[in-house]
Order: structure tokens, then C-alpha cells, then sequence
């Protein structure tokens, strides 16, 4: 099968899409792209779409009224779209269409009140998969339709296990399914689909975790071996922080893939954690670009070598520290600590930090108060456990003392760590009581 090498895949956040402006600024960057060249462009939910509908998910889901929030986000969408788009882009009852089998706007906000009706007690994963999913089609019907883009829906060609919520991918198979679908598409002009979704062989939506639109672009690349990746952002590139949160940032002209995957290891916010490594195996270099100003050099993660970095400053917000220790003070041993991993991961709580003591075992995560409370009915007969939430976790990566002292002064430090390149530490976020 012939592989698409000048192929580029673009990806666009929710940020990049949040309104009718934005969606016409993405228009001009698609535009810029030579016409000979293959394109394909992946995008999110548009704005803080993934958080309402998390929201109206959950009051779904526990019986509770969600008409507002729902009406909130359908008048949302049909009015960017009423504002964007020409009367060619609708049918006889003037509603949006934006691809084949998929109908129009209209259609899509029609499931979706369907699916939230119809919910279930138990299942939540996987019903919050089903739902959740909207926000990506919802966007992509309103873009596609907007740029003049073959809309295209990824689900049936991401092959995906059962882990709701954080699908793990069947590679052979979508990789067998984006090759033979996407490639003859993309002869015919830019071709336009979601990130963050895929689906099971029996056809149910999964999500890939949050802000795994980046990872969507990067198993479309590897599948199709595409020239380049590149993702939009609302800052100049790879930053040393967010600029958010951090005064007088840096940015990377260019960084490896190994650095790379450790900063997002570690939180940062600008790459999804497993989008390197498929990029990586084929050698394709990710480019982070700004939005705002398109022309602007951004970063090129590849390959290469580089000198000292400046200190990337990594904040995790809403972590918990839980600590267990041997109730009958003896010291923590393998078996004890394979038991608190196989709970751990039985919850699915991932660990961001852990320690141990001669009788305790801390690890940091991040707080989900229903999986801690299945966690500790798991645990409670064979250790204490005690637990403090409302906590910061920072990392800094390639530390210098300077930095140390930058983020730990007057701080409380509630654990912290030291390696050759990495200074970790939790401590109460500011206004906690201590």
C-alpha cells in the first residue's frame, strides 16, 4: 500500500474553534496549505464544549434536571453555525448538513437528546463515552461544512479495546482501516474528522482521554506515514510553562521526542502523553504552531540533539496524596506493594508520584472521589490509609536551584523528590488550610 509522504495532518483544539471567528481563522491556515498537497485536519470540541457536556452527562446520568445546560449547548452550536455558513451548506428544511450518513446539525443534537433520555443506571464509562462524544461531532459537522472539507467520521476507523474512557488502540486493524479509507479520500481534497474518538468491533464509541485529539493526529500520521504533524495552539509553541500560570516563559526552537514525552509525562499541557511515541517510530517530526500568528517559527519536535534546556515548570492541580501504611508496623514489603499497585489499577488511578518509608507507601494522583472511595474499600482491611486532597503537584524538568527556590518558597511541602534531571514536590494549594 502506497503511503502518503507528503501527506500533512493538521490538528486543531478547542481553543482554535471556540467560535465562528475562530473557525474562519482555521479556514485561512487550511488555505495556505498548497493544493497539490494532501491534507488532512483533525479537530476538537469546540471552546469548553467536553466540559458541558461532562457536565449535563452527569446530571443525566444522577436524574437531575439538565434541560438548561442542554438548550445552553445546542443554541450554541446552531448559532455559530447560522452565522458561518451559506445557504449551499443546508437542505430542503434548511438544516446543516456536513456528511454523508452523518444528516445534519440538527440530526446529531437530535441523538444526542435521545442518548441522554435513554440512560442507564451503572455503565457510567461507557455511557459517558457515548455522550461525551458529541462535542467532537458536533464541531466537525460545523468546520467541515465551513472549510469545504470532506467530513469523515474517524469512529469505525480507530479500532479500539473496551477501556472506556482511555481505549487502548488495536494498531493492525486501524491501521489496515486508515490506509484503505482515508487514502483514496484524500486524492479528492482536504479531508476533516475528530479527534479524541474511536470505536470497538462492535461499533460502540470510545473516547481516547482527555485531550486526545493530539494522539488522533498522531495514529493518522504513523497509519498513513505522513511528512509532518503539526498542532495549532493559542501560544508561539512548546513553552518551558504555561504561560497561564508562569510569568516570563521560554520557548523551544526545537526539542527531541525523548524530552518531550517526559514533560508530558509529567503534566504539561501542551501534548497529549501518548501522542509522541507513534511519531516517533516513523520518524515524523510534530510541529507546534501558533493560531494566532501562523507564520510565527513555533517549535519542531524531532529527532536531534540539543544542549542545556531552559527548567520546564510542570503544575498538576486537584491531587491527592494517599499514604498506606502496615497495620502491624511491619515494613513494606513486594507483596504488600503489588497489592496497593493491583488495587490501584483496578480503579484506574494513575500514579503521579509515590514514596516509601519502612512502613508506609505514599503516591500522588489525581483526585476522583469515586475511585478513591473504591480504593479504599479495597484496601482498608489490609492497610491505614489516610489521604489529604486540594493538592499541587509541581515538576520541575532540567531543575537548577534557581527554579527550586522560584516555586518552593513559602510553600508547605508535603513530599517531595529528587533525581539527576527531575525536582518533584506536592504541596497544599494556595488558600488550603493546613
Amino acid at each position: 500500500m502506497h503511503l502518503s509522504h507528503s501527506l500533512r495532518v493538521y490538528k486543531f483544539g478547542g481553543a482554535s474553534v471556540k467560535d465562528a471567528a475562530a473557525i474562519r481563522n482555521l479556514k485561512a491556515i487550511v488555505q495556505r496549505q498548497p493544493t497539490i498537497q494532501p491534507l488532512l485536519v483533525v479537530v476538537s470540541a469546540m471552546g469548553k464544549t467536553t466540559n458541558a457536556l461532562e457536565h449535563i452527562y452527569h446530571l443525566a446520568h444522577t436524574g437531575q434536571d439538565y434541560t438548561l445546560p442542554f438548550e445552553e449547548l445546542r443554541q450554541f452550536h446552531l448559532g455559530v453555525a447560522e452565522g458561518l455558513l451559506p445557504e449551499a451548506s443546508r437542505d430542503e428544511q434548511g438544516r446543516l448538513v456536513c456528511g454523508e450518513g452523518s444528516g445534519s446539525l440538527h440530526c446529531l443534537l437530535q441523538e444526542l437528546g435521545d442518548k441522554l433520555a435513554t440512560l442507564t443506571k451503572g455503565e457510567y464509562d461507557r455511557q459517558y463515552d457515548q455522550v461525551v462524544s458529541y462535542g467532537e461531532l458536533l464541531a466537525t459537522c460545523i468546520v467541515a461544512a465551513a472549510v469545504g472539507a470532506k467530513w469523515l467520521d474517524v469512529r469505525p476507523l480507530i479500532r479500539t479495546d473496551h477501556s472506556w474512557r482511555e481505549a487502548r488502540v488495536d494498531w493492525p486493524t486501524t491501521e489496515r482501516n486508515v490506509r484503505e479509507q482515508v487514502q483514496p479520500l484524500l486524492q479528492q481534497g482536504v479531508v476533516l474528522t475528530q479527534g479524541f474518538l474511536g470505536g470497538t468491533a462492535s461499533g460502540q464509541t470510545t473516547t481516547l482521554g482527555r485531550e486526545g485529539s493530539d494522539y488522533t493526529a498522531a495514529i493518522l500520521a504513523y497509519c498513513l506515514g505522513a511528512e509532518s504533524v503539526t498542532i495549532w495552539k493559542d501560544v508561539a509553541g512548546l513553552l518551558n510553562a504555561d504561560p497561564k500560570i508562569f510569568p516570563n516563559t521560554v520557548r523551544y526552537p526545537e526539542i527531541s521526542y525523548q524530552e518531550t514525552i517526559e514533560m508530558a509525562y509529567y503534566g504539561a499541557s501542551v501534548i497529549h502523553p501518548k501522542t509522541i511515541k507513534p511519531l516517533a517510530v516513523r520518524r515524523i517530526p510534530l510541529y507546534v504552531k501558533s493560531f494566532v500568528d501562523p507564520e510565527a517559527e513555533g517549535t519542531k519536535i524531532h529527532d536531534c540533539k540539543h544542549g542545556t534546556l531552559a527548567p520546564a515548570l510542570i503544575l498538576k492541580t486537584n491531587q491527592c496524596l494517599i499514604s498506606f501504611e502496615s497495620k502491624d508496623l511491619t515494613f513494606i514489603s513486594e507483596e504488600n506493594l503489588e497489592v496497593i499497585f493491583g488495587a490501584l489499577a483496578q480503579v484506574r488511578l494513575k500514579i503521579n508520584l509515590m514514596q516509601n518509608s519502612a512502613i508506609s507507601f505514599s503516591v500522588c494522583t489525581d483526585w476522583h472521589e469515586y475511585r478513591l472511595r473504591k480504593l479504599l474499600e479495597h484496601l482498608r482491611e489490609h492497610f491505614t490509609i489516610y489521604y489529604n486532597t486540594g493538592l499541587e503537584l509541581y515538576t520541575i524538568k532540567n531543575y537548577t536551584s534557581e527554579a527550586i527556590s522560584r516555586l518552593t518558597d513559602g510553600r508547605q511541602l508535603l513530599l517531595e523528590q529528587r533525581t539527576r534531571q527531575t525536582f518533584q514536590f506536592v504541596s497544599r494549594a494556595v488558600g488550603q488550610p493546613a
